[in-house]
């Protein structure tokens, strides 16, 4: 469909920004009038909330009123790909003993807040010191090459080997191999944390700031070194704007849009760029109390 140019981008392939018609200007107006209240109303619980400022991958067209949180990635022994989770800590706030998740990674302050939007906050894989499995575990359906799995197996760096020369004829071809999965969501088949991860060669351009990436700043590139592995890289795989699953070249008709190289969220084309990484903040929702 053609969408309202006020609200949504056209067919015509032009990339602009469009700000949030649905909750961003509420988010926006919290984040700045009302930071203090919710500061107030959240540490005392010790649920976490607040201004974050995160690392994510770029919104470039459509309503989504910021970029997708990058999840900083290592890779085990055995190949394994897992999320970092943050360091966990108790600390004592406003007279309670709570526990944080937060650790400087590249530079950066990562938090468990980074993921704290879109209902994410109230999952219990979520919470700082849940019990679950780092692993990024394979979520069938959406690209054919991951037919052969099983849902919840772990993915591995040998499942990405072809990742410079893969296609699947959605846009241009060897700009990497994209994988659906979940993220702390062992034994919860409701609240499960999507998660896009991506083998891609233009990750470690992005890291040495080479030709296009060139004016990356030295802090996103400091943070990528540290947040990226083996030109692997992942983000919540959730849209910032009606908190649906995009897909990094997952869906036909994505093209009528502009959006075949990018992320593209069929509900409502909203397009993010993997391949440029931004600092942004918002206002993180606190989690449910203990």
């Amino acid at each position: 469909m053609t969408g309202d140019p006020d609200k949504y981008p056209t067919e015509s392939g032009r990339r602009r920004f469009v700000k949030g018609v649905v909750g961003s200007a509420a988010l926006g107006s919290v984040a700045t009038g009302g930071a203090t209240a919710i500061g107030l109303t959240t540490s005392s619980s010790g649920v976490g909330g607040g201004i974050t400022q995160y690392v994510g991958i770029a919104n470039i067209d459509g309503p989504a009123p910021r970029g997708m949180p990058i999840i900083p990635i290592e890779i085990g022994d055995d190949g394994t790909i897992s999320g970092r989770w943050p360091d966990t800590s108790t600390e004592t706030v406003q007279g309670q003993q709570v526990t944080i998740a937060e650790m400087d990674l590249g530079g950066k302050t990562y938090s468990a807040s980074w993921f704290q939007y879109c209902g994410v906050q109230t999952y219990a894989g979520i919470a700082p010191g849940a019990d679950q499995d780092n692993a990024f575990r394979a979520v069938t359906g959406t690209y054919d090459w991951q037919s052969d799995m099983e849902d919840g197996q772990a993915l591995t760096i040998d499942d990405f080997d072809d990742y410079e020369t893969w296609s699947n004829d959605i846009g241009r071809g060897g700009l990497g191999k994209p994988a659906k999965a979940s993220w702390r969501s062992q034994g919860d088949e409701i609240q499960t944390i999507p998660v896009q991860v991506l083998r891609s060669p233009e990750i470690t351009k992005m890291v040495n700031g080479e030709g296009e990436y060139a004016d990356l700043s030295d802090s996103i590139r400091t943070f990528l070194e540290a947040a990226t592995e083996n030109d692997v890289m992942a983000w919540l795989n959730k849209c910032t704007h009606f908190c649906c699953v995009p897909g990094f070249k997952a869906y036909s008709g994505s093209e009528r849009f502009g959006a075949e190289n990018d992320v593209y969220c069929q509900c409502h084309q909203s397009v993010y760029d993997p391949f440029q990484p931004v600092e942004r903040q918002f206002t993180a929702l606190p989690r449910p109390g203990d």
